[in-house]
């Protein structure tokens, strides 16, 4: 298959980058560099098995390595839902403006097959947990969960009015090796600041679903490969959740430290469009075959690893 990935430079594209290698792809990636890193895919680059276009999806330029594309992954996006609340008009841009350029791109080029990267935010703080994927209060509160959703509207629209095919994946918290944010990265790197004392933002009872990026990637090639309407949406995550005080107590055990005083910042989110409790219902694609791979304290726990020692290894 020949395959485009926008934003195949950064933390989730990378990996689904050595995956459709791994399994012979022929891959395209379209980064502009601003999150991602090209040291994650040089060396696909330098073998030859990935082709890189470093490009924006707000200019112009990149739209030729649509034609020929069997599929599109367009995992291309503003991560960051803390700092959404900043800069919406930014985040706009990035999310919804470049998605809708994409699917012209698409249009114009007669790729049919988009996999879409978006997020438990969308739902909000649903009073159904699990939430499944056909909750029906869909009322995002962060900005970064509001253009998220209206890239999915879009995408529904495009994919019913051309007659393609789209799958639209809502995560959980996403974490591991090559993550740059997020709160094990954050923990991470205000403890190499003062190993004596962590802040904890909010009161450290939030909890979430969180899930490894080499098992949600391979949550997302299966539902693809077994999965076959114009618009399919599945929830990927794990089963269970972890509170940001147990998170902070494995960073700590992790980087080897004791006696660490947690200072919490109060409140019962940790800032602006914080969602305290997110767990996803994963039965739909559970009734395709699959299961989870991991769970949210071993992929916490892995992730800690993978981070701590990519940042310098243990204090």
């Amino acid at each position: 298959m020949k395959a485009v990935v926008t934003g195949g430079a950064g933390f989730i594209g990378s990996h689904l980058v050595d995956a459709l290698v791994s399994r012979g792809d022929t891959v395209t990636v379209i980064d502009n560099l601003s999150t991602g890193e090209f040291r994650h895919i040089a060396g696909h680059v330098g073998s030859g098995a990935v082709r890189f276009v470093k490009g924006d999806l707000l200019s112009d330029g990149w739209q030729e390595a649509f034609r020929g594309a069997d599929r599109i992954y367009h995992i291309a996006a503003d991560p960051d839902v803390r700092a959404s609340a900043g800069s919406p008009a930014r985040v706009y841009a990035q999310n919804v403006t470049a998605t809708v350029r994409v699917l012209e791109a698409m249009r114009e080029a007669g790729t049919g097959e988009i996999v879409f990267t978006s997020t438990s935010t969308v739902y909000g703080e649903a009073d159904v947990i699990p939430t499944p994927e056909e909750y029906p209060g869909m009322r995002p509160i962060s900005i970064y969960g509001g253009t998220k959703l209206a890239c999915e509207a879009m995408i529904s629209a495009f994919a019913h009015t051309y007659g393609w095919r789209s799958w639209v994946f809502r995560f959980a918290n996403i974490i591991g090796e090559r993550s740059n944010h997020g709160v094990i990265w954050d923990f991470i790197h205000k403890l190499r600041q003062n190993p004596r004392e962590l802040e904890i933002l909010g009161d450290g009872k939030q909890a979430k679903s969180y899930f490894s990026v080499s098992a949600c990637v391979n949550a997302v090639l299966y539902a693809v490969s077994r999965s076959d309407e114009p618009f399919a949406c599945f929830n990927i995550g794990s089963e269970d959740w972890i509170d940001v005080t147990s998170i902070a107590t494995i960073v700590t055990e992790e980087m080897g430290l004791s006696g660490v005083s947690l200072r919490y910042t109060g409140g019962d989110r940790g800032w602006v469009g914080d969602v305290p409790r997110m767990l996803l219902s994963v039965q739909k694609l559970k009734s395709l075959g699959w299961r989870p791979e991991t769970t949210s304290v071993v992929s916490v726990r892995e992730a800690a690893r993978a981070l701590i020692r990519d940042t310098g290894g243990q204090l």
